[in-house]
């Protein structure tokens, strides 16, 4: 099972994180997850304490900061769904600064931005330590669906294909002068997008083809069977077992 390239959340390295197993950094992030969504949000100091976690995982896995708070960009919607929460939401208000805000929604904001960015940034080391075929790897080692796991393989080994055709078409139109700039353009770009989806659905029956004329039954063979030490398992869960403990300080202090 390949898939390419580098994916671009991916830092080269061979620290001990980039060395576990795959299927053991999912389970940990997984299992971090749950227990940071798990923390009461009163507990601030709980994901003050997540957050020094991260940044030694990130230290280990030599992750530059600057690194990982550019990939965290991609949470920006939340934050900004998050900051209109406290001038909609309804029930007891306070005034800060002039305005007032709502003390329901200062807390989910709160609760969204601290659950949101941890979860991201553990997503986005997981990433920067993880080949894609690693990734995929280590679904299929924990028993995802393998229509799931195909589905995502072909997803990242084609994803680039239909970027590189719709590149094409998109030279193919600026050479002979089109140029998209307004609404009457519309139609020529709608056009666009339905001979892409044609390409690609057709490119998919050739390839399911070609696989099927070569053995294909669906499933996909598997070449690296990725097995994990009693040891690997127990460093990938040093930082949500971490975690555990401050949930649960958090739930009794």
């Amino acid at each position: 099972m390949g898939a390419g390239h580098a994916h671009k959340l991916y830092r080269h390295g061979h620290s001990p994180v980039h060395g576990l197993p795959p299927h053991t950094k999912l389970a940990a992030v997984f299992a971090f997850v749950v227990v940071v969504v798990s923390t009461p949000r009163e507990a601030m100091w709980a994901f003050g304490l997540y957050a020094v976690l991260l940044g030694a995982v990130a230290c280990v896995a030599r992750v530059p900061a600057a690194f990982l708070f550019r990939r965290l960009l991609i949470e920006v919607p939340f934050v900004a769904f998050a900051v209109l929460m406290p001038f909609v939401a309804e029930g007891e208000r306070v005034e800060v600064l002039g305005l007032s805000l709502s003390v329901n929604g200062l807390w989910g904001a709160w609760n969204v931005l601290a659950k949101g960015t941890l979860g991201v940034a553990a997503s986005v080391l997981l990433a920067a330590t993880t080949e894609l075929r690693e990734l995929l790897l280590g679904l299929q080692r924990l028993k995802l669906p393998p229509l799931l796991v195909q589905i995502a393989s072909f997803m990242i080994r084609y994803g680039d294909v239909i970027s590189d055709e719709m590149r094409r078409m998109r030279i193919a139109r600026e050479s002979r002068g089109f140029e998209a700039k307004g609404v009457k353009h519309w139609g020529v770009l709608a056009k666009s997008a339905g001979a892409l989806f044609i390409r690609s659905y057709e490119r998919g029956e050739r390839v399911h083809l070609a696989m099927v004329s070569r053995g294909y039954a669906g499933s996909m063979p598997v070449i690296d069977e990725v097995t994990a030490s009693r040891a690997q398992w127990s460093y990938a869960f040093a930082l949500p077992g971490a975690a555990l403990v401050v949930c649960l300080l958090g739930w009794t202090l």
